[in-house]
């Protein structure tokens, strides 16, 4: 073979290989776009960059991944719809008081299932890959409860809500497994 013919055939090797890199690069952050949404986003303008952004979300998949993420039986979705309800009743007479109460429950909820629960962002990231969808509203809520003794009614009825959406798709009915493996 002539030196030109291997040369030509190193770079095209070389432009065929950095072509799957980026290639590559550009698939997972479009895949990992799609499935975070919002905290997408928010891990790029956190860490700084996108690489060690979606480095952070690729971590928190796996880490979820790996959790022995348990359904609910019967009876704990009973009890925990129960005090639920206590909570909402609660909020008539003590708005702060039901915020602070349904987030605790939640945090129970999210141990009971197998999520990091004991530490607040082990909890939103665990809660970022698993219902992505629900992560934003989440800060959001927790921000509230963190200021809950001079956050207005309509405030503390916001995270209520935001508590209330990732409650009913963490106790109920979905197939956490099925979820998990897509």
């Amino acid at each position: 073979m002539q030196y030109w013919q291997i040369a030509t055939i190193v770079a095209v090797a070389i432009i065929v290989i950095i072509a799957g890199w980026f290639g590559y690069q550009y698939s997972r952050s479009r895949r990992l776009r799609r499935h975070f949404g919002s905290e997408y986003d928010r891990a790029l303008t956190e860490f700084g960059d996108r690489r060690r952004g979606e480095a952070e979300l690729i971590r928190r998949q796996e880490h979820v991944r790996n959790v022995h993420v348990r359904p609910l039986s019967g009876s704990e979705r009973v009890l925990f719809a129960e005090q639920w309800r206590h909570c909402q009743a609660q909020f008539v007479d003590d708005p702060s008081g039901a915020v602070a109460a349904a987030d605790r429950l939640l945090t129970d909820i999210i141990r009971a299932r197998g999520y990091s629960a004991d530490n607040l962002s082990d909890r939103i990231g665990d809660i970022s890959a698993a219902y992505p969808q629900h992560a934003t509203a989440y800060r959001q809520a927790y921000e509230i409860v963190n200021r809950r003794k001079e956050a207005s009614t309509e405030d503390l009825r916001k995270a209520f809500v935001y508590f209330r959406q990732l409650f009913d798709q963490i106790l109920g009915g979905y197939d956490e497994e099925l979820k998990r493996a897509s």
